[in-house]
């Protein structure tokens, strides 16, 4: 498993709830976190994606060898559908639980595997309500939606040294990959004389960038994501297009590390923290612009509304481990 990766958050949430775990990676240790090119992904969805780490040989060793009561895959799209029904004809109390925080039905997130291996799970877990449906009509027994997770081992808030400051925040920042949209908004708030930073993948791409604008062209993980957060005084979180975001692991990451966000106003983020008093939300280029002046001007309400977000996270139990044992005490008791 990758560092950074949220399945190793949602390993250790497991972990966390007393499940004892075995881990197979499907993502080999030189995978780039880029996007695909379009002949990768064309090749994946044809032809299914190649196993670079025999995953699904060591899986089938493994049930060989040992009984389990639940099977989890997260986002598997090297495992073959052949793996899974090996999985059910050998173990049949086991329950084969699917996992994906990306839009299943964007060509970019799918492969030849997991839409023929669809049927095959008896649960298939998504962050996209949107989702629900859509992966009924391709197959799915049972698709449930959850909202995003954060982990408690990582996001959490970080006491920022001046030098950490310096070296990783700033007054507005936006920890992310580079996309179209997202970069206008940016270029928007740095053309009006806002100081702003960005850690992320792929923003050699943007063009035209005002010199109030920092582009770092790397990501951040772990304790250092933490640290940046803590250190920004406003955290924009953008969500991703081609996704069709509604919500985002940042929309709740953000305040679980006790700073204060920025985000773009959906439903979903309104049902998650309430307005002017656990998150800000904007809806256009002058809002986002008039609200982070207005912030960055007012410490006392920004920091204010960072503490009750922070404080909201833990009260409604938005961590992994909170988030996977509501999922998992229906799917293991679900006979």
């Amino acid at each position: 498993m990758l560092a950074g990766s949220t399945t190793v958050q949602r390993f250790r949430a497991l972990q966390d709830l007393g499940y004892e775990m075995m881990s197979v990676t499907t993502v080999s240790a030189g995978a780039r976190r880029t996007q695909p090119s379009l002949m990768t992904r064309v090749r994946g969805k044809l032809l299914g994606q190649h196993d670079q780490t025999h995953a699904n040989q060591a899986i089938l060793a493994a049930i060989q060898q040992h009984a389990f009561d639940l099977a989890w895959i997260d986002k598997g799209l090297t495992i073959e559908p052949g793996t899974l029904r090996a999985i059910r004809n050998l173990q049949p109390q086991c329950r084969i639980v699917g996992f994906s925080p990306d839009d299943m039905m964007n060509p970019c997130n799918q492969s030849a595997n997991f839409l023929l291996a669809l049927p095959v799970y008896h649960v298939y877990v998504t962050t996209k309500s949107y989702n629900v449906s859509e992966l009924r009509q391709l197959g799915c027994i049972e698709p449930v939606f959850i909202e995003n997770g954060y982990d408690p081992h990582t996001h959490r808030p970080m006491r920022v040294t001046p030098v950490e400051r310096t070296a990783l925040g700033g007054s507005v920042g936006f920890v992310g990959q580079w996309e179209p949209e997202r970069a206008a908004s940016l270029r928007g708030v740095a053309l009006a004389g806002v100081a702003a930073r960005v850690w992320g993948y792929t923003w050699e791409r943007m063009t035209h960038v005002p010199p109030s604008l920092r582009l770092e062209n790397r990501p951040l993980w772990g304790d250092d994501y933490a640290r940046a957060i803590s250190a920004f005084d406003i955290n924009l979180c953008f969500l991703r297009k081609c996704n069709r975001d509604l919500q985002t692991t940042r929309t709740v990451e953000i305040p679980a590390c006790g700073g204060f966000m920025l985000a773009e106003r959906t439903a979903e983020h309104l049902g998650l923290f309430e307005e002017g008093r656990e998150a800000e939300f904007f809806s256009s280029p002058e809002e986002l612009l008039a609200k982070t002046r207005y912030y960055l001007q007012h410490p006392e309400p920004r920091q204010r509304i960072a503490r009750a977000g922070y404080a909201r996270c833990q009260r409604s139990g938005y961590s992994y481990r909170d988030r996977l044992q509501r999922v998992l005490q229906d799917v293991l008791h679900d006979e």
